[in-house]
């Protein structure tokens, strides 16, 4: 009976491991129709471009945020701690810095799939090429590289840190992609919020709030760190940044573009202003709170996959500027979405994000986005609606019956 088991399930194994090179191959030829494409569209990367000028700055101690880069004379967005990184992309040739660039986000991808996966509580390895295999023609991965973006890279270092494991309960690193993230680009800084947010509620139900408080303290002490390091090393950009480009949204672009599919740029469409200040704040003042209510929901009953997810759409509408290359968090989403069984919303919003719609209305340098039709304004709105639709669907799961927190709520750490 033992030599008929062993003969019977010995060639399974084999079979298992054939998936895994089978499934490798196939993303890396979908990788190189990929390469090959870019290379065919004659992407300018005009981003990465914008990052070496401001390593150049840096190196050269030049005035940070009066720089104007490339033919479109862009200006730095980021706070200094950026540039600072940025610093390294001077030395390569611009060939080569594309080309090493182009690399690096695809292998980002591939590690941003394998945590997406594991948010969703997915470890099949062969599903990680797979989805990358996929998701590297969706619109906003295909534009994260074609502008040579560091949307990937953020996006990375925020979920390693949200589905690290510590092993004995304590993690010495928490906090610390979260706060070095948002010290590069302020929006992951609303993670920071949901935890201590999270932390505190569980407190003031008579839990063990202090894995969030503890959580949300490495996130601030590793952003302060770093803004403190740019500040000794550039204290007249720092000054600059903190007291006056932090403010200006304008220094972005301009709020009713296509491209902008955060909350403000949709009522700039919608109203046809190019200035929906006060209607935006109310409106991205409760976003906000609705978000991270269901953020914090989910996570005090175990649902962590759905808390994170719910707390990057919530920060890509309330943000000023939310460009479709910021959107690398449909991956994530739809990885949850198609693992808790909610099978045609995945699908409906893999094709909202694969169907690149926002650049199907008019735009461009004229500003025809203050003049679009109805039909119009609703195309340029899908990814906008998606997210909302995602939080929506977030709300109702969090309210389903037969998920409840563990002792302490402290198993909401690391339990779905």
């Amino acid at each position: 009976m033992s030599a008929f088991v062993t003969l019977h399930a010995f060639p399974a194994f084999p079979a298992a491991r054939r998936r895994l090179p089978v499934a490798a191959g196939a993303c890396l030829v979908s990788f190189t129709a990929f390469w090959l494409a870019q290379r065919a569209a004659h992407v300018s990367m005009i981003d990465l471009m914008v990052y070496r000028a401001e390593g150049a700055a840096v190196r050269a101690g030049g005035d940070l945020y009066a720089l104007r880069a490339t033919a479109a004379h862009l200006q730095p967005t980021y706070p200094p701690f950026a540039a600072l990184l940025f610093t390294p992309l001077t030395l390569p040739g611009t060939a080569t810095l594309r080309t090493l660039a182009t690399a690096g986000n695809l292998v980002l991808l591939l590690v941003f799939v394998r945590l997406s996966l594991r948010l969703a509580g997915h470890t099949r390895a062969e599903d990680v090429w797979w989805v990358a295999a996929a998701a590297v023609w969706c619109e906003p991965v295909w534009t994260t590289l074609r502008y040579g973006q560091v949307d990937l890279l953020l996006a990375t270092a925020v979920l390693w840190d949200l589905t690290r494991r510590a092993a004995g309960g304590r993690d010495r690193w928490a906090g610390t992609g979260l706060g070095l993230a948002a010290a590069v680009k302020l929006t992951p800084a609303l993670f920071a919020v949901f935890l201590l947010i999270t932390g505190v509620v569980a407190r003031l139900r008579g839990g063990d709030g202090e894995p969030w408080l503890r959580h949300a303290r490495g996130a601030a002490v590793a952003f302060a760190g770093a803004t403190l390091l740019a500040a000794a090393v550039l204290p007249h950009d720092s000054w600059r940044f903190w007291t006056d480009a932090v403010f200006r949204s304008d220094r972005v672009g301009y709020a009713e573009e296509a491209a902008n599919q955060a909350l403000r740029g949709v009522l700039a469409r919608l109203l046809h202003t190019p200035d929906p200040e006060t209607s935006w704040a109310a409106l991205a003042a409760l976003t906000a709170a609705a978000g991270l209510a269901v953020a914090v929901a989910a996570e005090l009953r175990g649902m962590r996959a759905w808390a994170v997810s719910c707390c990057a759409v919530t920060a890509l509408l309330v943000s000023p500027v939310s460009w479709t290359h910021h959107f690398v968090w449909c991956v994530p989403v739809v990885l949850v979405l198609w693992t808790r069984g909610r099978r045609a919303a995945a699908l409906g919003t893999a094709l909202v994000f694969c169907s690149y719609v926002p650049w199907w209305v008019p735009h461009g340098a004229a500003r025809p986005e203050l003049h679009q039709s109805g039909a119009q304004m609703t195309l340029s709105a899908l990814y906008a609606a998606v997210a909302a639709l995602f939080l929506a669907l977030a709300r109702a799961s969090a309210s389903l019956p037969g998920r409840r927190p563990g002792p302490g709520a402290r198993q909401a750490v690391t339990k779905e």
